[in-house]
């Protein structure tokens, strides 16, 4: 099951039904982890975000572009090499369980983040519907994800990036 169809999963871990509320997030296979990912690229995204002397983020005060990496299929809203993604571009993100507390900025329908704070998936995500089709519908119906409506950074200035915020996505 996957919004993913180009990825390449290699791996043959088994998803174990309803792990997402059976299990902590760190005891989570690879394949779990990468289940939750509901495929709305809003972390792709450039974003402005301002920490404090002590590193924290205020995830109200973060805002989002409609900018995205330069691997971003902003027709279909997913990356053109999600498996390779970081050897071609070496400082994107790779969210993990330890890196997780920092990353609160990350949107409020995100099933990470949400998960993190204790609450249950969006109704919409795939391993609720199990149905890729009714998944992206719902997410559409929500104002969810990034396909059909960013740009790609290739190009742009950090001035014409400036002037790109969206209110769209929701820390």
């Amino acid at each position: 099951m996957s919004l993913f169809p180009e990825s390449q999963n290699t791996s043959n871990e088994t998803i174990r039904p309803q792990f997402w509320s059976r299990f902590a997030l760190s005891e989570l296979n690879h394949s779990e982890w990468e289940a939750l990912c509901d495929g709305c690229g809003s972390c792709c995204l450039i974003k402005y975000i301002d920490e404090d002397e002590h590193g924290d983020v205020d995830e109200e005060l973060v805002e989002y572009t409609d900018v995205t990496c330069q691997l971003m299929d902003c027709a279909t809203g997913y990356c053109q090499h999600y498996d390779t993604r970081q050897e071609h571009v070496p400082d994107c993100i790779q969210l993990t369980m330890e890196n997780l507390p920092q990353m609160m900025w990350l949107p409020s329908h995100c099933a990470y983040k949400r998960l993190y704070k204790g609450q249950d998936l969006p109704s919409w995500h795939l391993l609720l519907t199990r149905n890729a089709v009714v998944t992206q519908q719902q997410m559409r119906a929500a104002n969810i994800g990034v396909a059909g409506r960013c740009v790609s950074e290739v190009g742009m200035s950090d001035e014409e990036m400036e002037e790109r915020v969206v209110n769209w996505v929701n820390p």
